[in-house]
């Protein structure tokens, strides 16, 4: 029930109303069936000979109502439509709110985990994130449903176990501890049923997250006629996962098969005892034993509901766990001076180290505005960490960085990042339109923008040729273009919103020569415009290079000309 407290607290409004309306449906329910016994005993024959009974003829004569048949039957039905309306009401309630828990939950997860640490997100698998927007927030959402119902059934339960009791409170009492016994003793098929959710959740996450790598890295696995490895695993986590689903799916129907026989069992004994043992009048074992059965029918069903949403609340609570990890490890927000670079950015005395490998030791140099640098250096010298720290996805553990003479850690951290192009060597392109993978949708930016950017990064010539120009769908990961195309596209990106700061990790890797010289001299007519750092081990980038500083065994150099031709030369011969 920890769920219901839990949504509770999220959704007040909301979850107050349905409870109100279970509340007064059960009490219209219950007041319309206390009729049920002079009903009865008019039809049998019988007369009215409980107390209970006595008192249903005389509230109805007070209000000028005689019990007759007819009189009888419009309360009831009179009743069980205001009390069908008013769980219309608190259903409602519960389906608009388990569609809110969804959203909400997938919001949550997505700006928790997109506001974390970038050493914290580098530990999320993807696949993980997408387990959990298509599949977790839906479960635990269906959980809350669950939980619902089970209340409304419930609340009907006492309703009826209420007017039972008026009827012979000995009779119905013994009936109730029965079916309470009955409950009781079937409670193992709800703890299996739990313990196999949380084996849902678990292995549904492990193989998402499996399929995601999978399918990331198929290409060469196939090259390589290697899938059937990859094919085993995932074949093996998808046996699991269909055993824990046969588990639920067991204990789920071995709990509705025994539901009928077992109520039959009561019954049958409720009315021999009725009769036989208190020897109750017909009229009032019949209605007692429809009310006893009534309730355990409902007891039942929301058992039923509580083993399902037992099954189902993994998923929330995996979920909200997943939340507060992430917003525990939320980045912090930075300061509030807007950024400028007109002049450089400097690096003084900095240090980062890796666990216990030390990337940068003191290191001081600085990017002066509107040049551009080529950082070089052996692979896991530091070069993308140094990057890593100008976007603030790390900070230094000693010494400062400062823009403009204002340190970073000042900077309103948002402002600044959105001066900044970035272009990674992997050229990561969404299924859509070229259009579309330029400007990431942004409302801000025109099909003008995009042209000016793909012109930019030397993509418009290629991009004008293709039959739907902008409009060409690139494929899966970009799979219908070339790798230089592709990679093109990313830096059009990058330049799409006219940042101040272009930085290229790699970003010409994919390109044969004379691409790379054609984009290079693209990318230097960008300045003095726009501020250029680049990552590359490739000779044109360090060729059209204002500064080439090396990043080696800790330390930062910047290469005088004698030793940058050397360097050149090293590339070249590579």
């Amino acid at each position: 029930m920890r769920i219901i407290f839990a949504f509770g607290r999220s959704y007040p409004v909301r979850t107050a109303l349905m409870l109100l309306s279970l509340v007064v449906s059960g009490l219209v329910e219950g007041v319309s069936l206390t009729t049920m016994l002079p009903l009865v005993s008019v039809m049998v024959g019988d007369n009215v000979h409980s107390t209970f009974g006595v008192h249903i003829v005389d509230a109805l004569q007070l209000f000028g109502l005689q019990p007759t048949i007819l009189v009888l039957l419009m309360i009831i039905v009179v009743g069980m439509v205001l009390s069908s309306l008013l769980i219309l009401v608190a259903n409602r309630q519960v389906g608009y709110t388990v569609a809110h828990v969804a959203t909400d939950l997938r919001v949550d997860l997505i700006n928790a985990t997109l506001g974390s640490r970038w050493e914290y997100y580098l530990r999320q698998p993807g696949g993980a994130l997408a387990n959990a927007v298509a599949t977790e927030a839906y479960r635990a959402s269906t959980a809350y449903e669950h939980a619902a119902n089970m209340v409304a059934l419930s609340i009907q339960a006492v309703a009826y176990g209420v007017i039972a009791l008026f009827v012979s409170w000995q009779a119905a009492l013994v009936g109730l501890l029965v079916g309470l016994g009955i409950l009781l003793a079937l409670r193992g098929l709800v703890k299996t049923s739990r313990r196999a959710g949380k084996s849902q959740t678990s292995l549904m996450r492990d193989l998402l997250v499996s399929l995601s790598d999978t399918l990331g890295s198929v290409k060469p696995l196939k090259a390589m006629a290697r899938e059937d490895i990859a094919d085993s695993l995932l074949r093996h986590q998808a046996t699991e996962l269909n055993a824990a689903m046969e588990k639920e799916v067991t204990s789920r129907e071995t709990l509705r098969a025994l539901q009928e026989p077992l109520l039959a069992i009561l019954a049958a004994a409720g009315l021999y005892a009725g009769l036989v043992v208190w020897a109750l009048p017909l009229s009032s074992v019949m209605v007692l034993i429809f009310m006893v059965v009534r309730v355990l029918g409902l007891m039942h069903k929301a058992q039923q509901r509580y083993h399902r949403m037992a099954a189902q609340e993994s998923a929330f609570w995996a979920l909200r766990e997943a939340v507060e990890k992430a917003s525990a490890e939320a980045e912090a927000k930075g300061g509030s001076v807007l950024p400028t670079l007109n002049q450089r950015i400097g690096f003084k005395n900095v240090s980062f180290t890796y666990d216990a490998r030390t990337v940068l030791d003191g290191v001081s140099f600085a990017f002066e505005a509107g040049t551009m640098t080529t950082l070089v250096g052996p692979s896991g010298a530091g070069k993308t960490t140094i990057l890593d720290l100008l976007c603030v996805l790390l900070s230094p553990q000693a010494g400062q960085i400062t823009v403009d003479g204002v340190p970073l850690a000042d900077l309103d951290r948002r402002r600044w990042r959105r001066m900044i192009g970035y272009v990674t060597q992997e050229t990561l392109l969404l299924h859509d339109t070229i259009l579309a993978n330029v400007t990431l949708g942004e409302s801000a930016l025109t099909s003008a923008d995009a042209e000016r950017a793909l012109l930019q990064a030397g993509a418009w010539e290629f991009v004008e040729k293709l039959p739907d120009g902008m409009l060409s769908v690139v494929g899966e990961r970009g799979g219908s273009l070339s790798g230089g195309q592709r990679q093109r596209i990313v830096i059009a990106r990058a330049l799409a919103h006219c940042p101040q700061l272009l930085i290229l990790d790699e970003a010409t890797s994919a390109l044969d020569s004379e691409a790379e010289r054609d984009i290079c001299a693209s990318l230097k007519a960008l300045t003095p415009d726009i501020t250029i750092i680049a990552v590359s081990h490739r000779p044109h980038l360090i060729e059209i290079a204002d500064e080439v500083v090396q990043v080696k065994d800790g330390t930062v150099m910047r290469l005088t000309n004698k030793i940058r031709q050397a360097s050149e030369t090293s590339h070249r011969s590579i």
